[in-house]
């Protein structure tokens, strides 16, 4: 892990700085409590459909923030199968993941609190000439970045729901080593489960089929697929600046909704991704003017009951709401940040 001291960090002020207007906070600050803390750790995705995290630095010194760190997580030596261990552990204090990942993370007692839905529909699932919908992938050899990674989870998922048994009727590859994109492009592997920017590279790049795509079908277009979470013991020490932060990011979020090629432009002029056109295909694919609309508390009910009855985790969905949200932060805000 490495905390982002570099050109990239300086980059990313600098764009944030360059941006006059961008979406300034509303109210009067004299009326809410102090921060807690000044300082906040949030992390570096590749998946750059949870971008509205690594946007945020002007919106957070807005809101009193004096130390911002974005903390880079290489996996050299260190294969993907916790996706939430910088949040579980502290290294972050907020970020933005997908749903299931959390769920997992919750399942096996990882101190975090989910506290937000950000967007559903970033995955897209691509197969060669021959694999006809989700059931079509019985005997197929399918590649994902990792075992225990979101795609691995989801497509698991996906598969079950059209009753397939993943285990028994799907082929993995799983190596973190090799890039399921690259693998599928090379024809060694039938189908992967794509994420940003991969779908928007491989459709400008006119490769492979679209089999499903969860940003317009059912039922997993209906519900939150990333959503945004706390570090437990940080949201109880520090309401304030938990509620801070997710404003923050809730506008960042409004922004790649209404300006995705000026959220584009900052996200790529930061080095968080090199290519502007795919940056700003996945804003405009991805559903980001969901987050007042669809029900957090549902679409964590709809992945935890899924999950457990594909054998995923223990817990029930009950538990996993009870024991693992804290909403009243995202009731507050949707009430300040009216569209």
């Amino acid at each position: 892990m490495t905390i982002m001291q570099t050109r990239r960090r300086f980059l990313c002020g600098a764009a944030l700085a360059g941006g006059a207007g961008l979406l300034l906070p509303v109210g009067a600050r004299a009326v809410e409590p102090g921060l807690e803390t000044t300082t906040v750790k949030l992390p570096i995705e590749p998946a750059i459909c949870t971008m509205p995290q690594m946007i945020t630095r002007q919106l957070l010194e807005a809101e009193g923030f004096t130390d911002i760190r974005f903390v880079d997580d290489p996996i050299v030596d260190d294969p993907p199968g916790n996706p939430n261990k910088l949040l579980a552990h502290g290294d972050v204090d907020l970020m933005v993941g997908y749903a299931s990942n959390f769920i997992a993370g919750l399942d096996k007692g990882e101190t975090i609190t989910l506290l937000a839905g950000v967007h559903d529909g970033c995955f897209v699932l691509f197969g060669h000439e021959g694999v006809h919908g989700i059931a079509g992938l019985k005997g197929r050899t399918v590649g994902v970045p990792g075992f225990g990674t979101g795609p691995e989870l989801l497509l698991s998922l996906m598969t079950a729901e059209v009753g397939l048994d993943p285990k028994k009727d799907l082929h993995w590859i799983g190596n973190p080593k090799e890039k399921p994109k690259d693998l599928y492009i090379a024809g060694k592997i039938d189908a992967f489960l794509a994420f940003p920017p991969e779908p928007q590279e491989l459709r400008a790049r006119h490769i492979g089929r679209v089999i499903f795509d969860t940003a317009v079908d059912r039922p997993w277009s209906q519900y939150f697929c990333c959503m945004l979470a706390g570090n437990r013991e940080f949201v109880r020490r520090h309401p304030v600046a938990t509620k801070r932060v997710m404003r923050a990011i809730l506008k960042a979020v409004d922004l790649c909704a209404t300006e995705p090629a000026r959220a584009a432009r900052i996200l790529v002029d930061g080095g968080f991704t090199p290519q502007y056109d795919y940056a700003l295909q996945t804003l405009k694919d991805v559903p980001y003017d969901k987050w007042r609309e669809y029900d957090a508390e549902d679409a964590i009910r709809f992945w935890a009951l899924r999950m457990r009855e594909a054998g995923f985790i223990k817990s029930t969905p009950q538990k996993i709401i009870a024991e693992g949200t804290d909403w009243h932060f995202l009731e507050e805000l949707k009430r300040e940040l009216k569209a």
